[in-house]
């Protein structure tokens, strides 16, 4: 069940870059739950192509049709089933890779394990276009987070070598450019459209923060709060890497720098830092879940690139022509969101059981 997951919700990935429609079925919801497909919308929007320079000019409104699930508004206890349709395609403009992969996609790899029955229009089942219906499911579970108290809020926090180490205090979802830096978001800017003239892509790093989760979330080894979040995160295309807390830094300090100092605060226990992310031993400590995940540059290019013929088993070099991100970052922001409070959710109805 590659394309499901989740322990209490259960959800489940459907469609193709460019079959009729893409979407998602979810068990578990609990019932009597209010859903806003207003906020619904207004969420899938940020994530939605075609809408600015650093975006592919593909154009789909992204806007959900409700199969099942909801009753006026409110989950019913029934299977929550939504599609979108998929209304701008151009599968002709991949039929030249039917026989020569294109570099830094799944084209080989599916093309082997399915032995060349697998769908490369627009990547097929392995394309970015499946976060769509991954940010229907995110959008509902921060609809249901919020009422809990807890929030989920994502940033560009790089693009290529270009960082932004502004404080992350307030929510960016209301900018065009989601990076807190009015000087770092137009650095980067430069950087994609500079990337975008020279037939080329770039990557970068989206950073997540989420507020409010009681002490307790997850559990120890394989099902601990970075696994869950890991395992849906490292399922939206392109992520090639992520970190919790210091991350990677913290192999490069002494536990003395490292550790999180225990203190009360307000009454409480809480820590005079947050190297940890906010978790420890696979456990939420009551500090905000903080992580950051790395994302490869767009793999399709205009530049000529080698690759192989696999009818006739001889080189070649292949040009990406048609619709592509020349950075993909900015529009992954609300998609990390959507995994975290997927993740995060899932846990609580976990938390929810050990507490009744």
């Amino acid at each position: 069940m590659s394309s499901s997951y989740g322990n209490n919700i259960r959800l489940t990935i459907f469609g193709q870059s460019h079959s009729d429609a893409i979407g998602v079925t979810m068990e578990g919801l609990p019932a009597g739950s209010a859903v806003d497909l207003e906020e619904l919308q207004r969420f899938l929007s940020r994530r939605a192509p075609g809408r600015n320079a650093w975006s592919t000019p593909r154009k789909e409104a992204d806007a959900p049709e409700i199969l099942c699930g909801l009753k006026n508004g409110v989950t019913c206890g029934a299977p929550f089933t939504a599609i979108i349709r998929n209304t701008n395609t151009r599968s002709g403009d991949y039929a030249p890779f039917a026989d020569t992969p294109r570099p830094g996609h799944a084209d080989y790899t599916a093309a082997v394990k399915y032995n060349q029955a697998n769908d490369p229009s627009g990547g097929g089942h392995f394309s970015g276009r499946l976060t769509a219906p991954l940010c229907i499911a995110g959008g509902i579970c921060l609809q249901l987070l919020a009422r809990e108290g807890i929030t989920v809020r994502a940033r560009i926090r790089s693009i290529g070598n270009v960082t932004d180490d502004s404080p992350f205090i307030s929510p960016v979802s209301g900018l065009d450019f989601p990076a807190v830096s009015p000087e770092a978001a137009k650095a980067m800017q430069e950087l994609i459209e500079a990337a975008r003239q020279d037939q080329d892509s770039v990557g970068g790093v989206v950073e997540c923060i989420v507020e409010g989760c009681p002490v307790g979330l997850g559990d120890p080894m394989f099902d601990g709060m970075e696994n869950r979040i890991a395992a849906i995160v490292f399922g939206i295309p392109a992520v090639k890497g992520l970190e919790f807390g210091a991350g990677f830094h913290a192999s490069c300090l002494r536990g003395s720098e490292n550790n999180d100092p225990f203190i009360i605060e307000n009454g409480h226990v809480a820590a005079a830092s947050n190297n940890a992310g906010g978790i420890l031993g696979g456990i939420t400590n009551g500090m905000p879940i903080v992580f950051r995940a790395a994302f490869k540059p767009t793999p399709s290019i205009s530049k000529q690139q080698q690759t192989v013929n696999l009818k006739t088993g001889e080189n070649a070099v292949l040009s990406i022509t048609g619709r592509h991100d020349p950075c993909i970052v900015p529009r992954a922001v609300p998609v990390v969101e959507a995994a975290a409070a997927i993740a995060v959710y899932d846990a609580l109805l976990d938390y929810k059981k050990y507490r009744s």
